[in-house]
C-alpha cells in the first residue's frame, strides 16, 4: 500500500540538528511529525515553529514538539537520532510507548547502535546511514549546509517479511521519496555503515581538535596524511572483522568526502566547541577497541581518541570550576 504522507505519523527521538532537519523536511512535505528534544528547543518550536535554514530555502515549519519520550506513541516511523552516548537510555525510555509495528530507524553515527538498542530494550531497529551537514545555531533553528540523503537496509540474515508485507527498507524509502528526501536501499548496509564510519573517523576528530572545517583539513598537506593513515587503519579493522568493504581507493574517497562537505564542521567539532561530551567512543574509540580484539594496530586512531578524551576531561573540569565559583 502506497504511503499517504498526510496520514504518515513520524516521531524523531533525539531531535538535534540531524533529527530536526529531517523531521522538518518530512513535516514540510505534509507528514505528521513530532520532535522529541531538549526543553529549550521544544519551547522555541512551540512558540515560533522550526526554522529550516537550508542551502535552497529558508522557512518556518509548524510541527509538534515534546521533551517526553512518550511522544513516540502512535508513530508509524521513529527516527532514532540520539547521540550514541544516550543510545541505551533513550531506547529504554521509548520502548514502553512504541506502537506495535512501528519502524524505528537508527540514523546515528557508528556501527553498533542497532545491537545496543536491541540489547537495552528489545527494539529491532532498522540500520541506516545518513549524510548531511547540519547544526543548531539556536533553539528552534536548523542550519543546513550540505547533502541530506539516507541509505537503509536490513543486515544479512534478517528475517523475511510475511507474505504480502513490504520490507522495512522499502517502506522507509517510500516515505523518503514522497517527502523528497533521497534514500537508497542497500544490499549490504553493514558495508555502508562502515564506509560512513571510515569517513567520520578520518575527519571528525581532526576537525574537532583544530576547530576547523572538513575542507580546510582536507586541503592541508599534513592533516591529509593523518587522515590517510586513519582511513587505512579503519579499513584494515573493518576487513579483519569480516565486513565486505569494496576494493576502492579509500584515501581518495575519504578526502573527496571531506572536500564535498566544504566549510561544514563535524558534530564532534560542534560538541567540543560547546564543551559537551562527544561521540568519539563510538568512532575512533570503537576502531581502537575492535582493533585490539582483532590484533590490528591502530596507533593514529588511538592518538586522536586520546586527545579528544583529554579535551573532554579539561572541559568538564573547567565547567566544574565555574559551577563552584557560582555557589
Amino acid at each position: 500500500m502506497a504511503i499517504n504522507l498526510a496520514e504518515a505519523s513520524v516521531a524523531v527521538m533525539g531531535a538535534g540538528a540531524v533529527g530536526s532537519y529531517f523531521g522538518g523536511m518530512l513535516a514540510r512535505a505534509g507528514a505528521q511529525v513530532t520532535l522529541i528534544a531538549r526543553p529549550a528547543h521544544v519551547e522555541a518550536i512551540r512558540r515560533n515553529g522550526l526554522l529550516l535554514d537550508t542551502v535552497t530555502f529558508k522557512e518556518s515549519v509548524r510541527l509538534n514538539a515534546s521533551a517526553d519520550a512518550s511522544a513516540v506513541r502512535d508513530a508509524q516511523f521513529v527516527l532514532f537520532c540520539v547521540k550514541t552516548l544516550d543510545t541505551e537510555s533513550a531506547a529504554r525510555a521509548m520502548a514502553p510507548h512504541l506502537a506495535s509495528g512501528a519502524i524505528v530507524i537508527s540514523l546515528q553515527n557508528g556501527v553498533d547502535n542497532v545491537a545496543r538498542i536491541r540489547a537495552a530494550s528489545g527494539i529491532d531497529a532498522l540500520p541506516a546511514v545518513v549524510y548531511v551537514a547540519a547544526e543548531l545555531p539556536a533553539p528552534g533553528h536548523v542550519k543546513h549546509s550540505g547533502r541530506g540523503e539516507w541509505i537503509v537496509g536490513e543486515y544479512k540474515g534478517a528475517a523475511s517479511p510475511l507474505a504480502g508485507e513490504t520490507r522495512r527498507p522499502e517502506r522507509v524509502a517510500e516515505l523518503c521519496a514522497v517527502a523528497g528526501i533521497p534514500c537508497r536501499v542497500s544490499p549490504d548496509i553493514e558495508a555502508d555503515q562502515w564506509t560512513k564510519m571510515v569517513m567520520n573517523c578520518a575527519g571528525n576528530a581532526v576537525t574537532a581538535i583544530a576547530q576547523t572545517s572538513f575542507a580546510h583539513a582536507a586541503r592541508n598537506l599534513d592533516t591529509r596524511e593523518v587522515m590517510r593513515i586513519v582511513i587505512n587503519e579503519c579499513v584494515a579493522v573493518g576487513r579483519a572483522a569480516g565486513v565486505g568493504l569494496p576494493d576502492v581507493d579509500w584515501t581518495e574517497k575519504g578526502l573527496k568526502n571531506a572536500e564535498t562537505l566544504g566549510e561544514a564542521t563535524s558534530s564532534t567539532a560542534q560538541d567540543i566547541a560547546r564543551g559537551k561530551p562527544t561521540e568519539i567512543d563510538s568512532l575512533n574509540g570503537y576502531i581502537v577497541r575492535r582493533g585490539k580484539e582483532l590484533a590490528v594496530p591502530t596507533p593514529v586512531n588511538m592518538t586522536l581518541f586520546a586527545l579528544i578524551k583529554l579535551i573532554e576531561e579539561s572541559s568538564a573540569k573547567r565547567s566544574q570550576s565555574k559551577a563552584s565559583l557560582r555557589q
